[in-house]
């Protein structure tokens, strides 16, 4: 077969589980819009809410490990169609509860399904890739959950208004069944499977327990596997806190606007996400330099959240979250960065392990946030909703601020530990 047909059949297949990615952010950033609506409907906390968004990653976070085991076991194709099977029920018993408890273990049904599908999608992408198209792919496809986030945004929003959010919800419920069919019927693990040869990329089949069991003893062995690991807890874990249930809220209390208004400064801050990961995936692969990205990334996000402390103009908001969120696009090169340290039979095991320290962050810091809230809470209830002070947010931002201090030490060593030279010249050398 031509080589350009082998090269439009990757970015179908790819394509597939991108969408696959995009739905599942979409879920688990859907809170912020959610987050009023589920106050009334639960009769919900700050705390109680910054559970019920966490439960997601409960369940996500510790399933990462496992299923990068997984994923290098039995292959992308069989394991993201059965989760996204799981997913399909999770919502559909989401939006049809009444209870908050069966809520939360809904939503993290929907995690439960979910976990598998950025770890399968990098491992397809390093069969089907060469290594010097590898960060921009993981770019490209960070970015597919981006668009996931914009559409819990606005678009979201205005559905609420128009069909309510459990009927918005039941439609992506519809679509994740779809999408479950087509990768079991289309999707191949490999080139090879597909009937090609020589795609470029790292040709590995599935492994045995024998090598997975020793796979998972190299990388839990490596300081740098936590480095990367503790990197994406600071940064991931905040930005999924303040994209994924705060921002919302705090636009909506700090600066008196509707939620669907307030949407659309948290959707400038997905778009952000979404070009983030590309550009920066791409400059990586120019100019192979993976680390010293990462350093700058971490800065810039840093100074971002720091800005959000002195309560700046709405527009300004908007703005911050935009840089916060391309930022990320740097640090999502530690997952380059963890590849590129191992074979390639080792790829899912080693996303999996540095992906859970970073949702593990997701579950922790959206409930330590609403801890901070409810201390600040003025005790004033509007249509159901807590409504907080802008000192208590002040304080919770300072909690992602504090993050992004930790993040840029993390990079500071990692970049330290993969270049061999001091953190005085760490903004001069090449990777």
């Amino acid at each position: 077969m031509p080589r350009v047909s082998m090269q439009r059949r990757r970015l179908l297949l790819w394509s597939l589980l991108a969408i696959a990615f995009l739905v599942l952010n979409f879920h688990r950033t859907a809170t912020g819009v959610l987050a009023d609506t589920l106050a009334r409907a639960f009769d919900a906390t700050g705390s109680e809410l910054g559970f019920l968004h966490a439960s997601f990653f409960y369940i996500y976070a510790a399933l990462q490990l496992p299923a990068g085991l997984i994923v290098d076991r039995y292959g992308p194709r069989r394991v993201v169609a059965t989760g996204l099977a799981v997913m399909t029920l999770g919502v559909g018993w989401f939006v049809t509860t009444e209870t908050f408890t069966a809520a939360l273990l809904a939503r993290g049904v929907i995690g439960l399904g979910g976990s598998v599908f950025y770890i399968a999608t990098l491992r397809f992408c390093a069969s089907w890739f060469r290594p010097d198209e590898y960060a921009t792919m993981t770019g490209l496809t960070i970015a597919a959950a981006g668009i996931g986030g914009v559409l819990a945004t606005t678009p979201l929003a205005l559905a609420l208004d128009a069909v309510g959010w459990q009927a918005a919800l039941l439609a992506t419920g519809a679509v994740t069944g779809v999408l479950a069919v087509a990768v079991a019927g289309l999707v191949r693990d490999t080139p090879r499977r597909a009937g090609y040869e020589g795609a470029g990329g790292d040709e590995q089949e599935t492994a045995d327990l024998t090598q997975v069991l020793s796979n998972t003893r190299t990388v839990l062995r490596e300081p740098e596997t936590w480095l990367l690991g503790a990197l994406l807890f600071f940064t991931l874990g905040t930005n999924f806190t303040v994209l994924g249930l705060w921002g919302v809220p705090f636009i909506v209390d700090t600066y008196e606007v509707s939620v669907a208004q307030a949407s659309l400064y948290v959707l400038l801050g997905n778009i952000g996400f979404v070009l983030g990961s590309p550009a920066f995936g791409a400059l990586s692969d120019r100019l192979s330099r993976r680390t010293s990205l990462i350093v700058g990334g971490t800065v810039l996000f840093t100074a971002a959240y720091t800005t959000l402390l002195v309560v700046p103009p709405l527009p300004v908001v908007g703005l911050v979250l935009f840089l916060a969120l391309f930022a990320n696009g740097a640090v999502a090169l530690s997952f380059t960065v963890a590849k590129e340290r191992h074979a390639p039979d080792v790829a899912g095991t080693v996303t999996g392990v540095i992906n859970s320290l970073g949702y593990f962050g997701a579950a922790v810091l959206p409930a330590a946030m609403g801890v901070v809230l409810d201390t600040y809470w003025t005790g004033e209830v509007i249509n159901g909703a807590r409504v907080y002070t802008v000192l208590g947010y002040r304080v919770a931002f300072g909690i992602a601020a504090l993050a992004g201090v930790c993040a840029f030490v993390c990079a500071l060593l990692l970049h330290g530990r993969e270049t061999g030279v001091t953190v005085r010249s760490v903004l001069s050398p090449a990777d």
